[in-house]
């Protein structure tokens, strides 16, 4: 699933490729990936707009729209991608990556369509169909964006309570953005067990994990995705450790399946 540096990518394709272009058509008609709008509703709050700045907290991303206009929340499900198309065929893409074999591209799986004036459009690429578009989307109830927080903020929201560090770290209303990649990664390189009871991590553990959290996030972004973090080829029976060499623990933490050093994260 596409977590925050996926998110980054497609937000700095549409505020790359475009922003302050005339809406001219919206193809809203899939109704499950535009719900709870009915087919037309989103074209005719966006024709005649332009898209004026994109936005993205953790995991979500929206876009204002000139004139006061609506916002436009758009959301990537399990594996959706942007793509912004100029008229000459060049393509400004961003999402979740294109993994070997999978790049083929079939019209139906174009969930959401903008199109400017000039030719160009913005796609909204499902081949799952579990991506969203959506007006005015609801934001406030996420925490601070992972790759943003302050240490000050994010040390009061990680230690409250009992939860095991690694299930805070996925509680997207404490910080946003992470998911169970980026939290198997984060915790690797800060060292610490992801059974560990928040409440009994210290102001040096939280520092160290504010690090290896902002460090993560901005190597993943920088290289394409959460997938080329270092020890996510690791995860895996067989696994090792690619630091000390030791094998690598399997469990369950916060519902999800987890992976860390059997030697170094405990």
């Amino acid at each position: 699933m596409p977590e925050l540096p996926e998110v980054e990518t497609a937000r700095a394709a549409i505020q790359r490729a475009a922003l302050h272009r005339t809406i001219i058509d919206v193809d809203d008609r899939d109704t499950y990936v535009c719900r709870p709008h009915s087919p037309g509703e989103i074209r005719e709050a966006l024709v005649g707009r332009q898209l004026s700045a994109a936005h993205r907290r953790g995991k979500s991303m929206w876009v204002t729209t000139s004139r006061s206009g609506p916002s436009l929340g758009l959301h990537l499900g399990m594996a959706g991608r942007i793509f912004v198309t100029e008229a000459d065929g060049t393509v400004v893409e961003g999402g979740d990556p294109v993994r070997r074999g999978g790049g083929e591209r079939k019209p139906e799986w174009d969930r959401f369509t903008i199109t400017f004036e000039g030719g160009a459009a913005l796609r909204l690429f499902d081949k799952r169909r579990l991506s969203r578009a959506v007006l005015d989307p609801e934001i406030d109830r996420l925490g601070p964006d992972a790759a943003e927080v302050p240490l000050a903020v994010f040390g009061e929201r990680m230690s409250r309570g009992t939860a095991p560090v690694k299930a805070r770290l996925l509680d997207q209303s404490v910080v946003a953005g992470v998911g169970n990649l980026l939290a198997d990664q984060t915790l690797w390189q800060a060292r610490l067990d992801p059974r560990r009871r928040v409440d009994t991590l210290d102001a040096d553990d939280l520092a160290g994990l504010h690090r290896a959290l902002r460090s993560a996030t901005r190597a993943a972004i920088r290289h394409g995705g959460v997938h080329t973090g270092e020890v996510i080829a690791h995860r895996r029976r067989g696994g090792h450790c690619p630091r000390c060499g030791a094998e690598m623990s399997r469990g369950t933490v916060g519902g999800r399946t987890t992976w860390w050093c059997s030697v170094e994260q405990v």
